[in-house]
């Protein structure tokens, strides 16, 4: 796996998302609902268009200023993770469901809140593997903290030490997520939920930064989703195949249950 570009700059994006997601999922702020059932991930999607070109040129232009200088990238090394794709494999199940998130992402928080608990039943009675990415596309929106990055090493580390815990921890985080432009939950505090969930021993690998580099160089690695064109958050793959958040609905039962069982 190559190592990444470690700078002040982390990799951009045109990410599906919105200023004010907030959960569980409501219409954004200012627009009337119709009588019929609202698609809310086409309304956010709607809404973020309007920036997509402005951060596309953000990211071209910190990429262009980017510090060559770079960190090595440690690999976790728990066989719950792959080394290769930065997947966190959660559950055995015959089916796969891949997430991209960003710990910053409202949409991925929305995202949660709506599919989590489905999720989580799905792994529990063997339907599905789930493969959590957690990515940094974010980080210009935590004050200069890099919350996002911050927060993705934070999972990798409770995921190398407790594979148990990954999931635990992933809902922690979102349950606390932080509003963006904010400068994000400080170390101390991804520590106190890390050891909320029984992950006690994580401390020096979140302060020391130990998985940021490899972040950095999975967040590259993240697929494009159709329709897209730079990585969005959330993304993901059913079975493989990585879908348009468009033609998620907001019914578990249809976009899920229905697949996997």
């Amino acid at each position: 796996m190559a190592a990444a570009q470690q700078g002040n700059a982390k990799r951009k994006s045109t990410g599906n998302r919105s200023g004010s997601g907030k959960r569980p999922p409501e219409p954004m702020r200012g627009y009337r609902p119709p009588a019929r059932k609202t698609n809310w991930f086409a309304i956010w999607i709607s809404v973020a268009a309007a920036v997509v070109v402005g951060a596309i040129i953000a990211a071209i232009v910190v990429f262009s200023t980017a510090s060559s200088s770079s960190n090595p990238v440690v690999v976790p090394s728990s066989a719950g993770i792959d080394g290769e794709t930065g997947a966190i494999a959660v559950g055995d199940g015959e089916g796969t469901l891949d997430t991209y998130v960003d710990f910053m992402c409202p949409i991925c928080g929305n995202f949660e809140s709506t599919y989590g608990s489905t999720i989580q039943s799905l792994v529990e009675d063997g339907s599905i593997t789930l493969n959590i990415h957690p990515i940094s596309i974010l980080d210009r929106y935590s004050s200069g903290t890099e919350y996002s990055t911050r927060a993705a090493a934070a999972m990798y580390a409770v995921a190398e030490a407790h594979p148990d815990l990954a999931l635990a921890y992933l809902q922690i985080l979102f349950a606390n997520q932080p509003e963006e432009n904010s400068s994000g939950l400080t170390n101390d505090q991804l520590i106190a939920y890390a050891d909320q969930i029984g992950a006690t021993d994580v401390a020096d690998a979140i302060n020391a930064g130990t998985y940021e580099s490899f972040v950095t160089s999975m967040t590259d690695n993240t697929p494009i989703q159709p329709g897209q064109s730079g990585i969005s958050t959330p993304t993901i793959a059913i079975n493989g195949d990585v879908i348009s958040n468009s033609s998620l609905t907001g019914d578990p039962q249809t976009d899920l249950v229905e697949v996997f069982r």
